[in-house]
């Protein structure tokens, strides 16, 4: 067995040799910045243009539509706070979710700040959406509609293009935080009516510090960077080439082999489910059972407390989490959890466990057999689970 066993590739993944050896060369030889006119620079110019076509290519954009950004937190910031500039003499309503990442909640909470209404739609026990909640919250001065394409604790796939329909009959912008999503499930912006969606590339193989940023042709908001015409105009500062063409590269691979992938990886990762669920009693399955992400599998252990439980499973040299990797230091319980409606005490008690198809199903079976032994350990210590014992057993 692996010193580390890594089912995190929700927070990061590793990057692909492919994807790193595209990027040596943009470090040491073709260096030149893109923007510059001279003869040098074409050759860090006409990267960072293959990368825009690869990215674009996966999810059926125009490759002019395609902005590079610093990631997808930014990219999530500049769709919210643009648009709301842009769009502000128009109305200053926009509709979100209650289980978005905090890279969309705390954009929306600043908003609010500056005198802009949002409204947080509930999402049912699944954690999907209602695409009819989401027309009746339709009101005149609303400008934007923000609901991301899969949870990234859950795995949840919201119901895209019913919410694309309702966007587009109304006149109405919709942008999906797909950082979760890409790479990962077929995405086409054009059958979705998408009018902008957020990306990052460390989630899908690539390298850290890069994202995009798509924005539908036409659609008027405005710059989020100041200070340069890159990005044409868009988005000041200098390019990550390095960055962008690892980002492009990934991106390229993730559509390649997509299904192959995804085969294996949904194989694994429903084994890991069926063994959780069957041999560790009072567990839950958390978000849908059959429109979720291939490689998320998230549970919640009654009597359990999470962070001992990641501790523990730590020590194994197992990596998993207890919900959003912007969170994990956090000792709340998951937003997500909580909005799916369950209660403090079990939402307390979650794993995120994440694959990739670089896994094994000997890692998968030692991990459920170190998880086995953990929360029987964990239990034995919990004088709730004790209580709960000798109440059922008097029943």
């Amino acid at each position: 067995m692996k010193e580390v066993i890594y089912l995190d590739n929700a927070a990061t993944t590793q990057v692909l040799p492919e994807v790193l050896q595209e990027m040596l060369p943009y470090f040491t030889e073709t260096f030149g910045n893109p923007s510059a006119v001279y003869t040098f620079a074409s050759g860090a110019k006409g990267a960072v243009d293959k990368a825009r076509e690869q990215v674009a290519k996966l999810i059926g954009a125009k490759t002019e539509e395609i902005y590079f950004t610093a990631g997808g937190s930014e990219s999530d910031n500049w769709a919210l706070k643009a648009t709301a500039e842009a769009y502000k003499e128009k109305g200053r309503h926009i509709i979100t979710t209650a289980i978005e990442h905090h890279a969309i909640l705390h954009t929306c909470q600043w908003l609010e700040q500056q005198g802009f209404e949002v409204t947080y739609l509930p999402v049912d026990e699944k954690g999907v959406v209602s695409p009819q909640e989401i027309e009746k919250a339709i009101r005149p001065d609303t400008i934007l509609i923000s609901v991301m394409a899969a949870n990234n604790e859950i795995g949840t796939i919201e119901p895209l293009k019913e919410i694309g329909v309702i966007a587009k009959e109304h006149g109405i912008l919709f942008h999906t935080d797909a950082v979760q999503a890409f790479g990962h499930i077929p995405l086409d912006v054009e059958a979705l009516n998408i009018d902008m969606l957020s990306a990052s590339g460390h989630k899908i193989h690539g390298p850290k510090g890069v994202g995009i940023l798509y924005i539908r042709k036409g659609v008027k908001i405005r710059s989020f960077v100041h200070g340069g015409a890159q990005e044409r105009k868009r988005r000041a500062g200098t390019h990550n080439v390095p960055g962008i063409v690892g980002m492009g590269k990934a991106a390229e691979l993730a559509g390649t082999h997509m299904q192959e992938n995804n085969e294996k990886i949904v194989a694994l990762r429903n084994h890991l489910i069926d063994r959780v669920l069957k041999e560790i009693p009072y567990t839950r399955l958390n978000g849908h059972e059959i429109n979720r992400l291939p490689n998320n599998a998230n549970f919640c252990f009654r009597f359990i407390e999470g962070e001992s439980m990641l501790i523990l499973l730590d020590q194994k040299g197992i990596c998993g989490s207890s919900g959003s990797a912007c969170t994990s230091g956090s000792l709340d319980p998951s937003h997500v959890l909580l909005a799916i409606g369950l209660p403090h005490e079990i939402a307390h008690g979650s794993l995120r466990l994440t694959l990739s198809e670089k896994n094994t199903l000997e890692e998968i079976d030692y991990t459920v057999d170190q998880l086995k032994a953990i929360i029987e350990r964990l239990r034995g210590m919990s004088p709730l689970y004790e209580d709960f014992i000798k109440k059922q057993e008097r029943e």
